[in-house]
């Protein structure tokens, strides 16, 4: 009789729901993690992830080598993989971490459930984070997450039987024709490096978070920069909240420290808050939230605005320094995301999916569950939340008022003055003789008129296609039962996101 512990998005042995269970039932035990090259061939998949994951893997066979185990790395579909295991080591229980992802992870697991049902297998799954399968109310949503949050953690095993007999333990390869561009600047993976991360930012990183998030320039330092861990669970979300409230509430803990440590845990209750959107609606993976407005944009895409959008060429220097940013280090502080996300729909007037798919691309922290609740958030798709329209020369004189973060990334710019490089079109062609920027794009189109068009657009399509009742649908199904948003009327005009602070939902940090 053997345990399988199959390893998806929770890279670790400390607080290991699967793992500590297994190795306290005193039978063989089976690490496993499965490559799985039609996974790795998804849209929103890339090599910076699986570079992330590979990192995570070795770090986590290690971990468990030392505790006198290893960890079986496996290529192909995971149903075949465990009818091999079961055939020649008789595994007769498989324990997981659930995993709210897009459809195809969705489907793989369904397809793993039904193969140990009729296989005469145990599956049993832990959750991952306070996120509840087949929740019925969104109304106690709120306690259930606080239960999980705040029980006791699980220790690492001191000691795991060894690797069945015959099983053999070889070097891996990445999954072939992986997406994306490479990232010379990616974050490493690895359980020892997220606890590194977590100690460095409850020491001091942390001080003024809640003020330092919003410009690209401070928000490298002032965010946690856990969110790859926690994407991909190097790190245990119980294990960050229950150390940061136990350090912001120590005596010796300064009231600015406490404040900046209080805000960091509301965006943990929030970023399961957003997982739990797609949870309870895989669709929105495809789909407008609300479902009315996936009509908003029946024409194609411009493919030149796209491609520009997707290059960091659009003109609007904040934005295209993001875009470039994000393309070399596969990073962004939440801000900017938005902003890059807000753009593409609104000026641009790009249909949602295109973008986020490309930004899923870029992210190394790709949460699924939050990205695309936040895209279409961003997008204007909810019905239930107001729009934020970015104005990019407003976010750029704000947020990088000497044009720092520019000038990094956009060399075109290097020797602009800060009172030009917000608006390089603006410059005469004298001044772009003595500054430079004369290979610098003009930008795709007038940022203000693209706006107004947009908020016109939208306001008329809701006041014909948007109905209260699907309002009401979306609002009990997803909205956050601490300070409901308002349900807006069919004819509600959004805010522009100007110098007006933007979304406060720092999901990403």
């Amino acid at each position: 009789m053997t345990t399988l512990v199959w390893y998806k998005r929770d890279l670790r042995v400390h607080d290991h729901g699967p793992l500590h269970a297994a190795a306290r039932l005193g039978e063989p035990v089976i690490s496993l993690y499965v490559i799985e090259p039609e996974y790795w061939q998804q849209p929103d998949t890339s090599a910076r992830q699986w570079e992330f994951i590979d990192d995570s893997l070795r770090e986590l066979q290690n971990q468990l080598r030392r505790r006198g185990s290893d960890l079986l790395v496996m290529t192909g579909p995971v149903t075949g993989l465990l009818a091999q295991l079961k055939a020649e080591h008789g595994i007769n229980r498989v324990l997981s971490h659930q995993e709210t992802g897009g459809q195809w992870t969705f489907e793989r697991d369904r397809s793993v459930i039904r193969w140990c049902q009729e296989a005469g297998v145990e599956f049993r799954e832990w959750q991952t984070f306070g996120v509840v399968r087949r929740l019925t109310n969104r109304d106690h949503w709120d306690r259930y997450w606080s239960e999980l949050i705040k029980a006791p953690q699980l220790p690492a095993p001191n000691a795991l039987p060894p690797l069945p007999t015959g099983l053999q333990t070889t070097d891996w390869q990445a999954p072939p024709s992986l997406h994306g561009p490479d990232c010379p600047d990616r974050q490493s993976g690895g359980s020892a490096r997220g606890e590194k991360l977590l100690a460095s930012f409850l020491d001091r990183r942390c001080v003024g978070y809640q003020y330092n998030i919003s410009s690209p320039n401070t928000a490298v330092r002032a965010c946690s920069r856990l969110s790859p861990h926690i994407a991909h669970g190097t790190v245990s979300l119980r294990d960050i909240y229950q150390q940061t409230k136990a350090t912001g509430q120590h005596r010796s803990s300064l009231p600015r420290k406490q404040k900046s440590l209080t805000s960091f845990r509301s965006r943990l209750h929030w970023h399961c808050h957003f997982i739990q959107k797609l949870e309870d609606e895989p669709e929105l993976e495809f789909r407008a939230m609300h479902r009315q407005l996936e009509h908003l944009k029946a024409a194609p895409n411009d493919t030149e605005r796209l491609q520009r959008w997707q290059e960091g060429q659009t003109g609007w220097p904040l934005v295209d320094a993001c875009m470039r940013s994000l393309r070399h280090t596969g990073w962004l502080n939440f801000r900017m995301r938005a902003m890059l996300m807000a753009v593409a729909s609104y000026q641009l007037w790009l249909h949602w999916r295109e973008p986020a798919l490309h930004l899923a691309r870029l992210f190394t922290d790709f949460e699924p569950g939050i990205h695309y609740p936040q895209a279409q958030m961003q997008s204007g798709l909810t019905g239930i939340n107001a729009l934020r329209i970015y104005n990019p020369v407003t976010q750029s004189q704000k947020l990088d008022p000497e044009g720092e973060f520019i000038r990094r990334w956009l060399p075109e710019l290097a020797g602009v003055p800060a009172g030009m490089i917000h608006t390089p079109w603006l410059m005469t062609p004298a001044q772009k003789q003595r500054y430079g920027g004369n290979t610098y794009t003009l930008p795709v189109c007038d940022h203000e008129q693209a706006a107004r068009a947009a908020r016109k657009a939208i306001g008329e399509f809701r006041k014909q296609h948007v109905s209260g009742p699907e309002t009401d649908r979306v609002l009990m199904r997803h909205g956050s039962r601490k300070g409901a948003p308002r349900r807006p009327s069919g004819n509600t005009r959004g805010k522009t996101a100007g110098s007006a602070q933007t979304n406060q939902l720092s999901l990403f940090d």
